[in-house]
């Protein structure tokens, strides 16, 4: 057991070091030469095909066969796409680890979005109305926190999955947090729910990742023609009334693209679990039409099917109040 230990802190140690070097050093380093490596990188687990490869060609089989409506799938097509997404991935660490010298002028001016959608989302703020931005894991989320709050959001609230070692984890939260946003760890504290409920009930901005469910105390829901698990960020609009907007962040070129969905509001009959339950599925099928959209930038390396889930997990309760 003492050698289990120890070779498990050298190992959180080394990712430690990786990832304090990779804030440091591909800062300094020529953009195409970091963006070079990072592509070599993806390339080469792509080759590999490791367990997390697997998992994320098993996510993509089920948007192809949903796209075609077929089951079967042509498997070079998948590969195609496995390898694209990848390279996709790769960029998103890329520029996390860039976003700290890349001008907030830049970030604003690259980020392509819908107009109708972000005068609604501001337009809430104004009002002094709470909004529950959910996204899937695409393109990159940190920048476009970094665009709402430039843009005016002045700050934004998220939950973020303690990352070990404690390090990686204290890292992002200051990165985060150097581009205006408030980090609340999803473990290892107290629930991050009553401060989200505080903040939206202040009309602020709430910014939550929600295709997959961290917590085991999801929703069900259907999403490709399968039953999956996402997060219940739907809660918070129910207990507070903020609303709640979905969100599609994705990659333009050398810019950035994100589309500001209408407001999905909450039902006016039904228990309150009901009412979760029928935004959540609203919630999936908006993911579902943005992954279908850009199936390249969904960097969804984890299980988030229920049929591929272990019974342990499957046997969680869902919870109705935690996203």
């Amino acid at each position: 057991m003492a050698g289990s230990t120890g070779s498990t802190g050298l190992s959180e140690r080394l990712t430690g070091f990786a990832y304090r070097l990779g804030w440091k050093l591909i800062c300094r380093i020529p953009e195409s030469w970091a963006r070079w490596a990072f592509t070599k990188v993806a390339d080469i687990a792509w080759r590999r095909q490791g367990p997390k490869v697997q998992v994320l060609e098993a996510n993509l089989h089920r948007v192809l066969a949903r796209k075609y409506g077929r089951p079967d799938v042509d498997g070079k097509e998948l590969r195609t796409l496995s390898r694209a997404t990848l390279r996709s991935y790769a960029r998103y660490w890329l520029e996390v680890f860039r976003l700290p010298v890349i001008p907030i002028e830049r970030i604003v001016s690259g980020m392509h979005v819908n107009a109708e959608g972000e005068a609604e989302l501001f337009a809430n703020l104004k009002a002094g109305r709470g909004v529950v931005i959910a996204l899937p894991h695409m393109g990159n989320f940190e920048q476009a926190g970094g665009w709402v709050v430039a843009r005016g959001a002045g700050s934004l609230t998220t939950v973020a999955e303690r990352l070990r070692p404690e390090s990686v984890y204290e890292a992002f939260v200051r990165f985060r947090e150097s581009l205006g946003m408030e980090v609340l760890p999803l473990t290892g504290g107290q629930s991050p729910f009553g401060t989200l409920v505080q903040r939206l009930r202040a009309g602020k901005l709430v910014c939550l990742v929600s295709d997959r469910d961290l917590k085991d105390t999801g929703v069900e829901v259907q999403m490709f023609g399968e039953t999956a698990r996402i997060a219940s960020s739907a809660a918070l609009a129910v207990h507070t009334g903020a609303a709640l907007l979905p969100v599609a962040t994705w990659f333009e070129g050398d810019d950035w693209g994100a589309h500001i969905y209408e407001e999905i509001p909450v039902p006016q009959s039904g228990a309150r679990a009901e009412k979760i339950a029928a935004m959540s599925q609203q919630l999936a099928r908006v993911f579902e039409t943005a992954i279908t959209v850009h199936p390249q930038d969904w960097h969804m390396l984890q299980r988030v099917f229920t049929a591929d889930l272990d019974s342990g997990r499957l046997a969680a309760p869902r919870g109705e109040t935690d996203p």
